[in-house]
């Protein structure tokens, strides 16, 4: 009898355990299947959030455009991009160009400075110098219609530089010497091995002249000032906000609203709907910013400083 009721029992705990794991498996499959590719969807989520749009609704196109220039200019490539899909863009009525850069390379700043010129030409462009509109960064804002400036702001610096080390001391102690086979007599000109010959520093200057000449004048004709007294407005003088408003750097001293509020007073817009950065733009423009670096070669770069 007992042999007999314990085999009861168990049929009856193996009915159970059939009936338990009959009903449950679809759950404890879908478990198994979070739990063997639970990297996987949580990147799918990610990717999910970060790209679906806020709402159901169908968003009109935007009608005003912010371009931003921050950091270092060693590449005009991105900014480049933006202006000319700013200048195709027939629903694009007017740009804000916001800018805070300390400068940097001059190619680039002159390429960006000319892409603002042709913009300029189609539709209102704004520029607002949100912490630093300084050489290079300038000479990009130039012809924008309007340069509106943050009080905290630091503009100016109209200058041009071209700077390298003199390693000859330090190489001496450690015992480094370099050699070299080039021909042409400037072709070790910025060398940091020793200091530089006085027809080195000539030729170096003859570049740093010019260079500063063309800036200088593009500045004088955007922003109809007086060339011949560049002394004031130019020769690498740093300006706050109010001191760049005295001698005509810039048109106004206000913040990020009041330069919006221009755009779209000049663009003519009756509803103003402003783009929306890329969140993953932004953050490889961040990254980027932070880890930009100048690299000194034998023949160190002319830079707008």
């Amino acid at each position: 009898m007992q042999i007999e009721g314990h085999s009861r029992d168990e049929k009856r705990k193996n009915g159970l355990g059939y009936f338990f794991k009959t009903a449950f498996s679809p759950l404890t499959a879908t478990l198994k299947f979070f739990n063997d590719h639970f990297k996987g969807l949580l990147f799918v989520v990610l990717l999910i959030l970060l790209f679906a749009p806020a709402s159901k609704e169908v968003a009109k196109p935007y009608n005003l455009q912010t371009i931003k220039l921050s950091g270092p200019i060693m590449d005009a490539g991105k900014v480049l991009e933006q202006i000319e899909s700013a200048q195709k863009n027939d629903h694009v009525k007017g740009v804000l160009f916001e800018v805070n850069s300390p400068g940097g390379a001059v190619a680039p700043s002159v390429e960006i400075a000319y892409a603002i010129r042709e913009l300029a030409k189609k539709k209102p462009v704004v520029v607002y110098a949100s912490g630093i509109l300084a050489s290079g960064s300038y000479y990009a804002s130039i012809w924008g219609e309007k340069i509106i400036a943050n009080p905290g702001s630091v503009v100016g610096s109209i200058g041009v530089i071209l700077e390298g080390a003199d390693l000859s001391g330090l190489m001496s102690k450690i015992g480094i010497r370099t050699q070299s086979v080039q021909a042409g007599k400037y072709k070790k000109v910025g060398t940091p091995e020793r200091p530089w010959k006085p027809y080195e520093k000539a030729e170096l200057n003859k570049v740093i002249q010019d260079t500063y000449e063309m800036f200088t004048s593009d500045v004088a004709n955007a922003r109809k000032l007086d060339l011949k007294k560049r002394n004031v407005w130019a020769d690498a003088h740093i300006f706050t906000a109010r001191q760049a408003k005295s001698v005509g750097l810039v048109d106004a001293v206000g913040v990020l609203q009041s330069a919006k509020k221009e755009v779209e007073k000049l663009s003519g817009v009756k509803e103003a709907r402003w783009n929306k950065e890329d969140k993953f733009e932004k953050l490889i423009k961040k990254l980027s910013a932070e880890a930009a670096v100048t690299l000194f070669t034998y023949f160190p770069p002319v830079v707008l400083k």
